[in-house]
């Protein structure tokens, strides 16, 4: 599993990006085909339990059966026990999987999980985050003030409403009020299908573990998208008044403010972490409708490749990009890490950064309110642009010099396009950060952004469906990083 953060947790938050508010609810979903609903009902009787493990049941509760549960002045052991199970049960009735065995569940607070994540944490210096935080400035979202890691930690620390852990098997919710446990229908069916998924098809398998930062949105895309269409189903038929739900106290200490202690979320990182949330369930929701759950399932034993995948519904391929280091100088890259030394973005946080600029800087990439343009009944956000979208591929080698006291960063970004028109776009729309962000051009071609959290030097060259950009403290860098570029 990659260490950018992107992985690590299985969020089940429902984000807000700068007062853009989701869809409170979701149409009702599919409903369990005749075939298995009579699975799952097989040999009832009322509430009686079966005499073998069936759909719909689960350690003693059915999924339409009613439970003694009030959690205004917070869950008891004995109330966390039959919420849960009655859970698992609507869980893999709407799922059609069965559980394998009973999901532990532990509440812990957002400070103890704070803590938790510091203590599996790299140190900001590390060479892995020091190699990250030049493909987050690359991207124009954490910038030399700011390290990637911070950014990340802070962003899903605020935002976590609770994980299933693979390795242990187990969930935990996290709540601002841990002596009265309260939980969310939403946040408990989220992760017990991540639970279910990984007593059927194992997360810790090697096919769950993405190489770069697109590589894992992709695979979240089936993996967060199966657990939120589950989860729309859910609270959909709680809604609707189909089925007799847990209810929340006014204020639920399940849902989690965040507010308790840490920074505040980086937008750009959110809204680049939240990608699979929104583009996942209609990723799932388009499977589901041409071949049913086992299309689902067959996602899940092989997963998308790339955000784009999800984005758009479509089994285009990266195209192969090539590189070879021709740095002078003492550059050189970080040969260790990411894939020979690269890591990809992807359409998905291309989109983000183009979002990002234009929030945060005015830059003229793309309408910030087009966020909320969807037209599908299970999309939360559009992450559908001009600068993005015809993305073909891309790769980002951070550098680095070597044998001088003080260590220089900077990166090359070679960017390719499904066409010449794509390409333009996506470097009218880079430029327009460049100037959001004060550039000046130089005669040799480089541009020069000369303070702020980006204060460094850029090159940018497009060449029919590529485009590729150096990135060095000062001009005479960006000629070393990459010299056959140079004017």
């Amino acid at each position: 599993m990659r260490k950018t953060g992107l992985r690590a947790l299985l969020v089940a938050a429902l984000l807000v990006l700068a007062g853009c508010a989701a869809p409170t609810s979701a149409p009702a979903g599919p409903a369990p085909s005749q075939e298995t609903t009579q699975t799952a009902t097989t040999e009832r009787v009322g509430f009686e339990d079966p005499d073998r493990d069936v759909l719909g049941w689960e350690n003693g509760y059915w999924y339409d059966e009613s439970i003694d549960v009030n959690q205004s002045d917070g869950l008891s052991d004995a109330e966390l026990e039959a919420y849960v199970a009655r859970s698992m049960a609507r869980v893999e009735h709407i799922r059609q999987l069965e559980f394998k065995e009973t999901v532990p569940v532990e509440v812990i607070s957002r400070d103890g999980y704070r803590q938790e994540s510091a203590n599996f944490s790299e140190s900001p210096t590390s060479e892995f985050n020091r190699w990250n935080d030049q493909v987050w400035e690359a991207l124009f979202i954490t910038g030399e003030r700011e390290s990637s890691s911070t950014a990340i930690g802070n962003t899903t620390s605020s935002a976590v409403l609770g994980f299933y852990s693979p390795q242990a098997g187990e969930i935990k919710i996290v709540t601002d009020t841990p002596e009265t446990v309260t939980i969310d229908n939403a946040t408990l069916a989220h992760e017990l299908v991540h639970a279910l998924q990984d007593q059927h098809f194992d997360l810790t398998s090697e096919r769950f573990s993405g190489q770069t930062q697109d590589g894992d949105l992709a695979i979240d895309g089936i993996v967060e998208g199966d657990a939120s269409y589950v989860e729309k189903q859910y609270t959909e038929r709680c809604t609707a008044g189909e089925w007799e739900c847990v209810k929340p106290p006014a204020a639920s200490g399940g849902s989690g403010s965040g507010s308790s202690g840490g920074a505040g979320p980086n937008l750009g990182v959110l809204l680049t972490i939240y990608q699979p949330y929104s583009d996942g369930p209609v990723y799932v929701h388009s499977l589901y409708e041409q071949g049913g759950w086992e299309a689902v399932n067959d996602a899940m034993r092989n997963p998308p490749v790339s955000s784009e995948q999800t984005i758009h519904l479509t089994d285009e391929e990266p195209v192969p990009i090539e590189f070879e280091s021709t740095a002078t100088n003492g550059w050189e890259t970080f040969e260790n890490q990411g894939e020979g030394g690269s890591d990809t973005v992807g359409e998905a946080s291309i989109y983000a950064m183009m979002w990002y600029q234009a929030r945060m800087n005015g830059a003229d990439t793309i309408n910030i309110r087009g966020l909320l343009d969807t037209n599908d009944q299970y999309d939360t956000y559009n992450y559908d642009a001009k600068p993005s979208a015809g993305w073909g591929n891309d790769r980002v080698f951070p550098y680095r010099t070597t044998g001088s006291a003080d260590t220089e960063y900077g990166y090359v970004w070679v960017t390719e396009w499904d066409s010449e028109q794509d390409a333009r776009q996506f470097e009218t729309a880079y430029l327009n950060i460049l100037r959001s962000n004060g550039i000046e051009q130089l005669d040799n071609g480089i541009y020069v952004v000369p303070d702020g959290e980006f204060n460094d030097a850029f090159r940018v060259v497009r060449d029919g469906t590529r485009v590729t950009i150096v990135n060095g403290p000062e001009p005479e860098d960006v000629d070393q990083i990459r010299p056959e570029l140079a004017s």
